[in-house]
């Protein structure tokens, strides 16, 4: 029987293509999503090993408590707390000690390229790093010129000299919190391993020193890396003992440890392993899609081939063959499809993978992690194409199997089965999941949550039944769907039988005839299409909702922003736009930094009065919210209410941990500096006058000069070297003084800038939105082109009118959605797969009926309308099922998620209706290759074929 079913499957190969090639794409993406993990976690690893090369590390010994984590979405791995770099000078004494230090460095820069733009990167950071032949970095290697000596030079890294198109000798700016300064490319290096699209600029220690307590307010580090050798790593077993040896002599009053640096760079590549572990399930879900509307395609080709091989399974049958071994015999053809179409999905996923490599590197975030499969890979992708596969031959396998042998001779086997129980069975689901998208619906328009009379109902959210309605809609639908065709047949076929009275009725009948098969091709393509509906309804909400945030509450001309990602609006950015001729009202969005409110992580804002008055006035409040902000309450958004249970007139603690100047410890540091370098003078003069009496002169002379210069050193060391700070936290209770339901307010909780001073340091805070008002009478796009002569010297900020702020923020969403709508595609190109398969079926099924209405006139081009009309009513069918279900989810989940800022409902009938014309297209393309095939027979052939 195995032999037997090697050789039908051989015999039918050709039937098999469109299901390999669909089985192929779904274990494509199975092995793709495996891959892409494998490959970013090769990635982080060489990164971590190029970027944390020391072979030992010095951190603190305390791990940091962080009350957040379980409410985080990514783990950020465990934090310790910061040590003195004073431990330097200790570490270095330590034997096997080639060299210490801390690498500083400040994320947030902008370079600015040859042409003067700012270098643009897509989400990786540009980096400065403190490097130089006395700051050590193992695994970078300068190729040109030197490295920096002063504040002027910078060195750039072959990824950034590639970006920005420096060259050693040029002359750009590079862009630090104080504004731009002028640097000249005094070199170029490499790394042993590649930035992913992070631009890396290499600065003397002494400004990324700098750079680091300007930003951090604290003299304190957390890691100081130690090499026991600057050319070669040392192995596991020596950084260990290296570190033991470290370990004897921290004082215990230092609060910190050494850890070998295998252990470090392995804990934080796990610690970023698992930010990124989103990824592969987003694309695994993509994959499920794709085996689950392929299933379908396997199921009708099996039906199909088992239609065809019907009197072969009977004559086995009479011979003596079991039930089972003809079931066997269909299963091993399964097997074999699913070993085929793995194969080549295997091979598909690596090179699918290569290409996305290769388009990051064009974008500018090279990935140098290997992207080849690993046996796991290879064996996961077989094993779900085999599984999918004979999941799929299960059920014409069992009809091969169970048919009677003398009904199997006569063609009489496998009619139609009654779908009347199926559809009530479907619509029930139906229904059912059609009320629980109501519940949802109610819920969460209801007024204070009261939606039904059980307070437990109420409580427990509007997602769940959303949830659960979608997936008994979905399932209903496709249980529901045989009952549909009959009746879908006859009203989509209304106009081809009235343009096409013989074809067109004719095409109408043979769609009803099999109606489960019918249902099930149209399931492939409706599951698609639900999915892309239903984005397509929350995309454009969203789009509307802030389209009429903008139009219809801020008042602003014009929005000031950062155009770098992760960076802030500088204060002389705010003081440049705020002095341009003709800005009348203005306010910043200030975020906060470090404030907990009640013990939690919040968004605290600061802003101006001007905001709540002229700029963006609420209109949908509680309390008076600009008077509440002119008396120092707080004024809260109403997803914040919802989410943190606050009432309005609640007391508030915030909280903030402000790191400040210890005037005392400074002191005491400055003293004991002095006292060092008075000592060490007056040794090296004692020594010189010990050569003087001992008659060597010349020795005398060399050591007097060396304490005259360490007393020169001393007055030329940075004095920050010697800054020591404190944590302090401030307290405040602030009363909620007004509740808004604006967007602008949503997810906020404002304080006026005298609160904010008292709570926060101003260092404290990121300005990310600056609103402007022209004054009365000015004329707003003169006002505009004085705003970008007033942010040109800045580089990095953007004016932007109402129009152009609604473009950047549809822009943003459009991004996102591109992605998803170009993997959802993917459901859609196999779903035309199963409908040429369908069409192909119901063509060998009736290649007599066609033989004969050939013989009797019937032309060939009367042939293929038919069949387009029934491939064109199969995909409108399924297309128009996707529709209402997928518009049906969207309005549901846009009120879900209405206090999200999805505030208005907007369904694109105009790409609905693209997806129904395009609908049209599928339908005509498919029935192409089947029309051709069954025109292709002779009719003599075709009217003798039973």
């Amino acid at each position: 029987m195995i032999r037997i079913g090697l050789r039908d499957a051989r015999a039918h190969l050709r039937r098999f293509v469109m299901s390999i090639i669909a089985i192929a794409l779904g274990v494509a993406f199975v092995v793709g999503s495996f891959c892409f993990r494998e490959m970013l976690n090769s990635q982080v690893d060489d990164m971590m090993a190029s970027n944390s090369d020391a072979d030992v590390y010095v951190r603190g010994a305390t791990e940091q408590a962080n009350e957040d984590d379980e409410d985080s979405l990514f783990s950020s791995g465990p934090a310790y707390n910061q040590i003195s770099p004073d431990l330097v000078s200790t570490i270095k004494d330590v034997p096997g000690v080639a060299e210490a230090g801390v690498t500083y460095s400040y994320t947030g820069a902008v370079l600015v390229k040859k042409d003067g733009a700012a270098v643009a990167t897509v989400g990786a950071p540009t980096i400065v790093v403190g490097v130089g032949e006395d700051a050590p970095w193992r695994a970078a290697t300068l190729t040109e010129g030197q490295w920096p000596t002063n504040d002027d030079e910078i060195v750039l890294h072959s990824g950034a000299q590639e970006s920005s198109g420096l060259t050693v000798g040029d002359t750009t700016k590079l862009v630090l919190p104080d504004g731009p300064r002028e640097v000249k490319v005094v070199g170029l290096f490499d790394t042993t391993s590649s930035q992913a699209g992070a631009i890396i600029v290499g600065v003397s220690p002494a400004l990324a020193k700098k750079l680091y307590l300007d930003t951090t307010h604290s003299a304190d580090v957390y890691y100081i890396g130690v090499y026991g050798n600057t050319t070669t790593p040392l192995d596991e077993q020596a950084q260990q003992q290296l570190a033991d040896r470290i370990n004897e002599v921290l004082p215990a009053s230092a609060d910190a440890t050494a850890v070998t640096g295998d252990s470090m760079r392995e804990e934080n590549a796990k610690s970023t392993q698992e930010m990124l572990g989103f990824i592969q399930p987003l694309i695994l879900i993509f994959a499920l899609i794709a085996l689950f509307v392929g299933s379908f395609i396997i199921a009708n080709t099996f039906t199909m081939i088992v239609r065809e091989s019907m009197r072969g399974y009977a004559l086995l049958r009479s011979v003596g063959a079991s039930p089972a071994q003809v079931f066997l015999t269909v299963i091993i053809q399964a097997i074999v499809l699913g070993v085929i179409g793995s194969a080549i999905g295997v091979l598909l996923g690596w090179g699918m993978l290569e290409l996305i490599g290769w388009g990051m590197g064009q974008a500018g975030m090279p990935l140098s992690g290997s992207a080849a499969p690993t046996l796991r890979d290879v064996v996961v992708g077989v094993i779900v194409g085999i599984v999918v596969s004979v999941l799929g031959a299960a059920i014409p396998a069992r009809t091969a199997a169970t048919a009677p042998p003398i009904q199997a001779m006569n063609e009489t086997v496998n009619p139609e089965k009654p779908v009347r129980l199926r559809g009530w069975l479907g619509g029930a689901m139906v229904v059912i999941g059609g009320m629980l998208w109501w519940l949802s619906y109610a819920i969460a328009t209801a007024e204070h949550g009261n939606a039904t009379p059980l307070a437990w109902v109420n409580d427990l959210g509007a997602e769940w039944p959303l949830g659960i309605g979608a997936a008994l809609v979905v399932i209903g639908v496709i249980v529901l769907g045989p009952a549909l065709v009959g009746p879908a047949g006859k009203v989509l076929g209304w106009i081809p039988e009235h343009v096409f009275p013989v074809t067109g009725k004719l095409a109408t009948r043979n769609i009803a005839r099999a109606k489960r098969r019918t249902a099930n091709t149209a399931a492939a393509l409706f599951v698609g299409l639900a999915i892309v509906s239903c984005l397509g309804v929350i995309a454009s909400s969203v789009k509307t909702s802030v389209h009429g945030l903008v139009d219809d509450m801020l008042q602003s001309d014009y929005i000031v922003m950062p155009a770098a990602s992760g960076s802030g609006l500088t204060d002389e950015v705010v003081k440049a736009v705020e002095d341009t001729d003709g800005v009348g009202q203005s306010a910043t969005v200030t975020m906060m930094l470090g404030v907990k409110i009640d013990g939690k992580d919040a968004l605290p804002v600061t802003t101006q009065q001007d905001l709540f008055t002229e700029l963006a006035p609420p209109s949908d409040m509680q309390g008076d919210a600009p008077a509440a902000f002119a008396k120092g309450e707080a004024v809260v958004g109403e997803h914040v209410m919802e989410d943190r249970d606050w009432k309005l007139g609640q007391e508030l603690e915030f909280t903030a941990r402000n790191v400040v100047v210890d005037e005392e410890a400074t002191a005491a540091a400055q003293k004991a500096y002095q006292q060092q370098v008075e000592a060490k003078a007056m040794t090296l003069q004692g020594e010189a006058q010990s050569l003087m009496l001992a008659g060597d002169a010349a020795g005398a002379q060399a050591k007097a000069e060396e304490a005259q210069q360490v007393v020169e050193d001393a007055k030329n060391v940075d004095p920050s070297t010697l800054v020591k700070t404190k944590e302090v936290t401030e307290t405040a209770k602030v009363r909620i003084g007004s509740i808004v339901g604006d967007s602008v307010y949503n997810d906020y909780v404002f304080v006026n800038g005298e609160v904010a001073d008292s709570i926060s340091e101003s260092t404290m805070r990121m300005t990310t939105l600056l609103y402007v008002k022209a004054a009365p009478g000015a004329d707003v796009a003169t006002l505009g082109e004085r705003l970008d002569d007033a942010v040109k010297p800045f580089y990095t900020v953007a004016v932007l009118d109402r129009d152009e702020f609604k473009s950047t923020l549809s822009t943003m969403v459009n991004s996102v959605l591109s992605i998803l709508y170009a993997l959802l595609a993917l459901s859609i190109v196999i779903a035309i797969f199963g409908i040429v398969n369908t069409l192909a079926l119901n063509v060998s099924e009736r290649t007599r009926e066609i033989g004969l209405l050939r013989a009797i006139g019937t032309s060939r081009a009367q042939v293929r309308g038919m069949l387009a009309i029934e491939a064109v009513i199969l995909s409108v069918f399924g297309t128009l099922l996707g529709i209402v279900v997928g518009v049906g989810a969207g309005v549901v989940i846009r009120a879900v998620y209405s206090s999200s800022g999805m505030t208005d409902l907007t369904i694109p009938w105009g790409q609905l209706g693209w997806f129904l014309v395009l609908s049209i297209v599928v339908g005509l393309v498919a029935s192409v290759s089947p029309a051709s095939r069954a025109l292709r027979q002779p009719v003599l052939d075709a009217v003798s074929s039973e």
